[in-house]
C-alpha cells in the first residue's frame, strides 16, 4: 500500500480521505489556499502545504502546484475527491507524466465520459438506453432550434462538460429559447471552460437514480446497487437515499446490467457513477430509464451506499489505484436496509436558496442515534469557522442508516431537529420540511417535487411569543434564574428592595420588538410590548439558544429564530437600503448588465446578472423607476454593496426642494 499521498481538495471530502488513509496507515499531504490555512483537513494531514490565494482558478485548480506539492513532500499518488480537478483528464496525464499515481480512472476514460454528447454516442454503440436529443457538435442556433422542434417541448439545455446543475436550463416554450440558450452558455463557460451544449427532452416525471459502479485494473467492474437523488432544487441533489424507493428486481436487474455494460465500454477503473433519467409517470419499469452521463469519481452522496454494503469506497480507491484487484466479487456484494443521506448549506431557501456566507457562532451536530440506527456526520467546518464566498457553502451531510426506509427516514428528521448552526443562514428547516413531507416520506418523489411545494417548504413561520420570550432573557442570561446564588446579581440595574426591570430591543427581520426582562420572588419575567404600546407577561419557550455578537438564536427542532440586539450606542450610517436601491444578497461578480443610467424600468424586468457560488443569480427591478446608477459589468461586489441606485421621483424630489 502507498506509504504517502496528497489529497487535491478541501472541506469534508478531504476530512473523509485522511480518515480512511489514517485506518489504512497512509500518511497524508493536505493542500490549502490562504482562505483555508486554518481548515480541520490543514489540522488533520500529517503535512499541509499552501497553494495559492483563495481563487480556486489560483489554488485548487492550479496542477502544475499541487503536482509539485506531491513531489516536494514524496507523496506517491494524488486522489482528487471530487469536483476541482477531479474530472480533467490533462491534470491526471500531468500527474502521470510526473511518475505518480492517480488514484482514479485513466485519462482516456475521463475523456471518454467528460463530453455528454460524446458519451451519449458511445452508449448508443455499446446499446445502454439513451435519452432522446440532440448530441451533435453543430452549436448554431437556428440548428439547436430546429432540434428543439423537432424533439417537442418542453427541451433541457445541458452543458456538454461538467455537472453540478450548471449550464442547464429547462425550456417550456420555442420563445424563450435563445435567452434560455445564452445563459447557459455564459454559465457553462465560466464554470467548465466550456460554452457548447446538448438539447434532449424533457422528461415530465423524471426520476433522477444513479449506479455505484466500481472497476479494476484488471477487467472486473461490479456495481453497488442504486441511489435515488431525485428530490433536487436548482439541478443539485437536496437528499439521497439508497436503495431506490420502489425499485423492482426487474427494474434493479437491468439498470445495474447497463451501468456495468457502460462501465466495461471504457475499461473503467476505480470509482464511478452511472446516472440515469427514468420516467416515473407508470411507475419503475425497466424499458422506461435512460443514461445521462457517467461521473468519473466518488461522488458526494458515496455515503449512502457505503451504509447499505458496509463498504467502504476510499479504500477501494486506493486498493485498485495501487494495483489490488476488486476487494469483492459482485455476488459477495451484499444490500443491507436504508441509509439517506441530507446535504446541510449555508443558503437562504425562502430566498430562492441563495447561497449564504458568515461565521459558524455556533455549531452541534447530535451524535447519539436511535435504537437500531446509526448516523455520521461528514464536514470540513468546526465551530468559529468562517463560510467563504470562493467555495461551494455546504457545511455538512448528515448521513442516516436504518432496517427499513420509514426507520431511516424518522432518524433523518431526528437527526435535522437536533442539529444547531448561529451565525449563518442554513437550509435545516427546509431538509426537515422535505423529509416529512407526505410525498417524500411516500416514496413518490420525483426531480419536480421541491418546485412544485417551494413555497410551502420554504415557508419561514414567525417567531412565536415564548420564543421572543427566551431569546430576550437570554440578552440578559436570565433564562436559568437558579443558577446565581443572588437573583439580583443577574440584573446591572439593581436598586434597593427592589430589581429594576432591564429593557431590550430585539429584531427579527424588518420588526422591532420591545421587552423587558427582571426578577420577582426569585423567579425571571419577561414582558413583551404589544401594538397598543402595554406590556403583557409571557411564559418563556423551553427551548435551547445560542448567543453570539450582537445577536441570539433560538432553536426549536429544526426551525431556527435569530434575533439581532443592536447596541444602543451604535449610531451605524443608514440609507440606500430602502426603495431607492438595490443590493447584492451575496458576494459575486457581475456577469451582465442589462440596463443603463437614465433607463425607465419595470418592477420585475431583468437588471443583472450576479455569479456567486458558481451559479448565475438574475437580479430584478424591486419597482417600477429610472436607474440612477448600475453596478459596472464585470466588477467583483460585496455581500450588501448597491448594485442598482434609483433616482427619486419627480414629485419627490420637487418635495425635497420646496421651500417651508
Amino acid at each position: 500500500m502507498f506509504s504517502k499521498i496528497l489529497i487535491a481538495n478541501r472541506g469534508e471530502i478531504a476530512c473523509r480521505i485522511i480518515r480512511t488513509a489514517r485506518r489504512m496507515g497512509v500518511a497524508t499531504v493536505a493542500v490549502y489556499s490562504d482562505a483555508d490555512a486554518g481548515a480541520i483537513h490543514v489540522a488533520m494531514a500529517d503535512e499541509a502545504v499552501r497553494i495559492g490565494p483563495p481563487p480556486a482558478a489560483e489554488s485548487y485548480l492550479d496542477g502544475e502546484r499541487i503536482v509539485a506539492a506531491a513531489l516536494m513532500t514524496g507523496a506517491e499518488a494524488i486522489h482528487p475527491g471530487y469536483g476541482f480537478l477531479s474530472e480533467n483528464p490533462d491534470f491526471v496525464d500531468r500527474v502521470v507524466n510526473a511518475g505518480l499515481i492517480f488514484v482514479g480512472p485513466s485519462a482516456t476514460s475521463i475523456r471518454a465520459m467528460g463530453l455528454k454528447d460524446a458519451a451519449k454516442r458511445l452508449m448508443e454503440r455499446a446499446g445502454v438506453p439513451v435519452v432522446p436529443g440532440y448530441h451533435g457538435e453543430a452549436q448554431d442556433i437556428v440548428l439547436l432550434a430546429s432540434k428543439a422542434n423537432e424533439i417537442g417541448f418542453p427541451v433541457l439545455i445541458k452543458a456538454r462538460a461538467g455537472g453540478g446543475g450548471r449550464g442547464m436550463r429547462r425550456v417550456d416554450h420555442p420563445q424563450d429559447l435563445a435567452e434560455a440558450l445564452s445563459s447557459a452558455r455564459r454559465e457553462a463557460k465560466a464554470a467548465f471552460g466550456d460554452d457548447r451544449v446538448l438539447v434532449e427532452k424533457y422528461v415530465e416525471k423524471p426520476r433522477h437514480i444513479e449506479v455505484q459502479v466500481f472497476g479494476d485494473n484488471y477487467g472486473n467492474v461490479v456495481h453497488l446497487f442504486e441511489r435515488d437523488c431525485s428530490a433536487q432544487r436548482r439541478h443539485q441533489k437536496v437528499i439521497e437515499e439508497a436503495p431506490a424507493p420502489g425499485m423492482t428486481a426487474e427494474m434493479r436487474a437491468a439498470m445495474t446490467e447497463a451501468a456495468v455494460t457502460a462501465a466495461k465500454a471504457i475499461s473503467y477503473s476505480g470509482a464511478g457513477t452511472i446516472e440515469f433519467i427514468v420516467d416515473a409517470s407508470q411507475g419503475l419499469r425497466s424499458d422506461r430509464f435512460w443514461f445521462m452521463e457517467m461521473n468519473t469519481r466518488l461522488q458526494v452522496e458515496h455515503p449512502v451506499t457505503e451504509m447499505i454494503t458496509g463498504s467502504d469506497l476510499v479504500e477501494w480507491q486506493l486498493r485498485v489505484a495501487y494495483g489490488e484487484a476488486l476487494p469483492k466479487r459482485q455476488d459477495e456484494i451484499e444490500l443491507n436496509g436504508h441509509a439517506f443521506e441530507a446535504r446541510l448549506y449555508a443558503e437562504d431557501a425562502a430566498r430562492g436558496f441563495l447561497p449564504a456566507t458568515g461565521t459558524l457562532h455556533h455549531l452541534w451536530f447530535p451524535d447519539e442515534p436511535a435504537p437500531g440506527t446509526s448516523l455520521r456526520v461528514e464536514t470540513g467546518v468546526r465551530e468559529g469557522d468562517a463560510i467563504s464566498p470562493f467555495y461551494d457553502p455546504m457545511i455538512a451531510k448528515l448521513v442516516v442508516h436504518g432496517p427499513d426506509r420509514k426507520t431511516a427516514l424518522d432518524a433523518l428528521g431526528d437527526m435535522l431537529a437536533e442539529t444547531e448552526i448561529a451565525g449563518s443562514t442554513v437550509n435545516t428547516a427546509f431538509l426537515a420540511a422535505l423529509a416529512a413531507d407526505p410525498d417524500f416520506a411516500a416514496g413518490d418523489v420525483d426531480t419536480g417535487l421541491i418546485g412544485r411545494k417551494q413555497d410551502a417548504l420554504t415557508a419561514v413561520p414567525e417567531p412565536s411569543e415564548g420564543q421572543i420570550a427566551a431569546a430576550a432573557l437570554a440578552v440578559f442570561d436570565l433564562s436559568d434564574p437558579a443558577a446565581p446564588d443572588d437573583p439580583w446579581s443577574a440584573l446591572a440595574g439593581y436598586a434597593h428592595f427592589h430589581a429594576t426591570p432591564k429593557r431590550v430591543v430585539l429584531r427579527y427581520g424588518e420588526q422591532e420588538i420591545r421587552a423587558r426582562a427582571g426578577v420577582e420572588a426569585g423567579k425571571v419575567f419577561v414582558e413583551l410590548e404589544g401594538r397598543d404600546g402595554k406590556m403583557r407577561r409571557l411564559r418563556p419557550a423551553t427551548v435551547n439558544l445560542a448567543r453570539w455578537p450582537g445577536h441570539v438564536s433560538v432553536f426549536d427542532g429544526p426551525v431556527s429564530c435569530t434575533f439581532a440586539v443592536p447596541d444602543p450606542l451604535d449610531r451605524a450610517e443608514e440609507g440606500g437600503g430602502g426603495a431607492d436601491s438595490l443590493r447584492a444578497p451575496m458576494p459575486g461578480l457581475v456577469k451582465v448588465v442589462r440596463a443603463t443610467a437614465g433607463d425607465m424600468v419595470a418592477k420585475g424586468q431583468p437588471l443583472l446578472v450576479l455569479e456567486a457560488m458558481k451559479m448565475e443569480h438574475a437580479i430584478a427591478a424591486p419597482h417600477d423607476g429610472m436607474i440612477a446608477e448600475i453596478a459596472a459589468e464585470g466588477s467583483q461586489v460585496t455581500d450588501g454593496a448597491v448594485l442598482v441606485r434609483f433616482a427619486e421621483p419627480a414629485e419627490e424630489q420637487a418635495a425635497s426642494h420646496r421651500t417651508p
